[in-house]
C-alpha cells in the first residue's frame, strides 16, 4: 500500500499539488490521467519519495518499482545490468549481486520479452526497448508497488499490447499495487481498476474506472469533445474512447454502435 495524506507541493508560487489525500490499496491498478502540465510526473515523484512536500504525509514501503520516461547514462551499461539494479535496495549498501541477483534479472527480462537484448548496451536500444528494460528492473525489485511514468510513451502498437498483457497479468498474479499516467484513457479502460483523473483547474476525480470514466469527464480533462464506441464480436461487447475529431467521415460504413 502507498499513500499520501493532506500533501500539498508549490513550485514557487505555483500550487502543483493541493491538500492531496489519495490511498492506493493493494491488488489494485491505477491509471492517472491528465493534460500536458498538470502535474502528473510531480505526484509519482511525490509517492516516490523524491519530490519535497512543503507539507502532508506520505506513507510507503521501502521498495518501489518504478518506470521513468527516460533514463541518461554516461556508462555504457548492458541491459542486464540494468535490470540488476533493481535487486541494488534487496542487496544492502555493500551487497554484490551474485548469480541469484542475475536469474531474478534475467526472469523479469524474459517476463517482458527483452531476454535477447540481455548483452545489448543499453543506449543503443530503442526508445521502446528501453522501456520493456526498464520495466523489466522495476518487477525485479519484486516490490508491493510499482510506479509507471508514461510507459507505453515510447512503443509501437505491437509492445504497447505486450506492456498492457504484463500489467494486467501483474495485477492479476500478486497483491501489487499498480499505479501509471498515460494520455489514452483507453489504457484505463483496458487495464485500471481506478482512475485519477487530474483536472486542468486543480481538482481530482478519484474513483473506479466505471465510475469516473464518463465522457463529461473526460471532455472537461482534455477540453475537446469525447466520445465512446461500442463494438460488437462475438465473445463480448467492447467499449473505447475516442476524441470527436478522430471520427472518420470519409471511411466506408462500419458495423459500429454509437
Amino acid at each position: 500500500m502507498i499513500m499520501l495524506s493532506d500533501v500539498t507541493v508549490r513550485f514557487g508560487s505555483r500550487v502543483i499539488l493541493d491538500n492531496v489525500s489519495l490511498h492506493f490499496p493493494k491488488n489494485r491498478t491505477t491509471a492517472i490521467l491528465g493534460p500536458n502540465g498538470r502535474g502528473k510526473t510531480t505526484l509519482l515523484r511525490t509517492l516516490l519519495g523524491q519530490q519535497k512536500m512543503n507539507s502532508g504525509l506520505r506513507h510507503a514501503p521501502k521498495i518501489v518499482g518504478y518506470v521513468p520516461q527516460a533514463v541518461m547514462l554516461a556508462h555504457p551499461y548492458s541491459a542486464l545490468d540494468i535490470v540488476v539494479m533493481g535487486r541494488a535496495a534487496s542487496l544492502g549498501l555493500f551487497g554484490r549481486p551474485d548469480k541469484k541477483e542475475q536469474n531474478i534479472a534475467l526472469e523479469a527480462m524474459a517476463r517482458v520479452g527483452v531476454a535477447h537484448l540481455t548483452d545489448t548496451p543499453f543506449l543503443r536500444l530503442s526508445g521502446g526497448e528501453r522501456q520493456l528494460v526498464l520495466l523489466a528492473r522495476a518487477i525485479a525489485t519484486g516490490a508491493d508497488v510499482l510506479i509507471l511514468d508514461e510507459p507505453a510513451a515510447a512503443l509501437d502498437l505491437h509492445n504497447e499490447m505486450r506492456l498492457l498483457d504484463i500489467l494486467t497479468d501483474i495485477s492479476q498474479e500478486s497483491d501489487k499495487s499498480i499505479i501509471f499516467t498515460t494520455h489514452n484513457p483507453n489504457h484505463a479502460l483496458n487495464v485500471a481498476d481506478d482512475v485519477l483523473m487530474m483536472m486542468p483547474d486543480g481538482s481530482t476525480i478519484h474513483g473506479t474506472v466505471n465510475e469516473t470514466l464518463k465522457t463529461d469527464n473526460l471532455t472537461r480533462l482534455y477540453g475537446v469533445d469525447m466520445q465512446f464506441i461500442r463494438l460488437d464480436n462475438q465473445a463480448e461487447e467492447q467499449s473505447l474512447v475516442i476524441p470527436s475529431f478522430s471520427l472518420c467521415r470519409k471511411c466506408p460504413a462500419a458495423s459500429v454502435k454509437f
